[in-house]
């Protein structure tokens, strides 16, 4: 950080200036920004900068008070202190200077002892705030970066417990990452905040890991499950939803609810604990439609992936009954990006 304070003054008197000018460079660490004309300073001050300013009252064009309002309105000069000098007593000139925002009045003919304790006092403290914001700065950074590393390491974590779903389930690794990308999509689609969508999108290849608690004769099998099968595939909800609870981090939060509730339906027949409509959180419904939709548009040892329009009639047709309406018309909003999504992203057989 430059310690030299920068001093802005104003006034069309071309001696009064050269005078100011003068003692404020007998003072430590303080330089000078001479103008005068106060025109040309309201049109610069997007770009001109300062530490203090000092400004005469009597101007043409722009008075000292109409100059104060507009310095004021510049955000970056909120808290700058700033000095008016006049030759009038006039109390309702001195009211309208500190309503406009002046801190500190001197009077001319300027008196050079009393203008360099004035503006040596003033420096110190614009230093102190220069200093104490640079702190605040400095401070801000380093939260920051370590908000930004936490956040990292939470990704890191979702990520890896993701993989590891798909070393007992081989179809789970592309089915998630597609599956993760459309429910990112259904998320914007649906109007939700960036940061949300984002957090749905890597928090979705969680919502199949309780598969690593199903047993492999069921998990692996080639073919349709028998109803005993049907009920013990059906607990990986539960098994997902308890591995992932519990924790402060938000994205294992979110992995949670869908991990446990991606299977729950609208008209609450849905599984493991029949919630029905807003009972169901956001995501859950959210990954509701992602994962069907994947399902249905992927082969299966037991079906032949469903065409993109026969899939969307599906979820049109059970939109109210399986599905949360508003997530199926969003999905259908978006139908052009899930088929950019599918031609990227083709199942290992269909790519060969």
């Amino acid at each position: 950080m430059n310690d030299t304070l920068t001093i802005l003054i104003v006034d069309d008197n071309r001696t009064s200036l050269a005078l100011m000018d003068m003692l404020v460079r007998k003072l430590p660490n303080c330089a000078t920004k001479l103008q005068s004309d106060s025109l040309s300073v309201v049109q610069s001050l997007g770009t001109i900068e300062f530490d203090i300013a000092v400004i005469d009252y009597q101007m043409p064009n722009v008075n000292g008070v109409e100059l104060t309002r507009a310095i004021r309105a510049e955000p970056r000069f909120a808290d700058k202190p700033i000095v008016m000098v006049t030759v009038d007593h006039d109390s309702d000139i001195k009211m309208a200077a500190l309503e406009a925002g002046v801190v500190e009045f001197l009077h001319k003919p300027i008196e050079p002892v009393e203008f360099k304790t004035r503006i040596r006092n003033l420096a110190r403290l614009s230093d102190a705030q220069r200093k104490l914001s640079s702190h605040r700065d400095w401070l801000s950074a380093e939260v920051g970066k370590a908000t930004a590393e936490l956040r990292w390491r939470e990704e890191e974590i979702v990520g890896r417990l993701s993989r590891a779903a798909g070393y007992k389930d081989h179809e789970t690794a592309l089915h998630t990452a597609r599956m993760a990308r459309y429910s990112g999509i259904l998320a914007r689609h649906l109007g939700l905040p960036e940061d949300v969508c984002r957090d749905i999108q890597i928090a979705a290849p969680m919502h199949d890991i309780g598969k690593v608690g199903i047993r492999d004769d069921v998990l692996l099998k080639k073919g349709f499950l028998t109803e005993e099968e049907r009920l013990h595939m059906n607990e990986h909800t539960r098994i997902g939803g308890a591995i992932l609870e519990g924790s402060d981090c938000p994205l294992l939060k979110l992995a949670s609810d869908i991990a446990r509730t991606h299977h729950e339906r609208w008209d609450g027949t849905g599984y493991p604990a029949g919630l029905k409509d807003h009972e169901i959180p956001p995501a859950g419904r959210i990954a509701a439609v992602a994962d069907v939709f994947d399902a249905l548009t992927s082969a299966r040892p037991y079906k032949a992936a469903w065409s993109m329009n026969h899939a969307f009639a599906y979820l049109v047709e059970h939109s109210g009954r399986h599905f949360d309406p508003d997530c199926v018309a969003a999905f259908d909003r978006a139908r052009e990006e899930i088929g950019v999504i599918m031609s990227m992203m083709p199942d290992q057989a269909d790519a060969a």
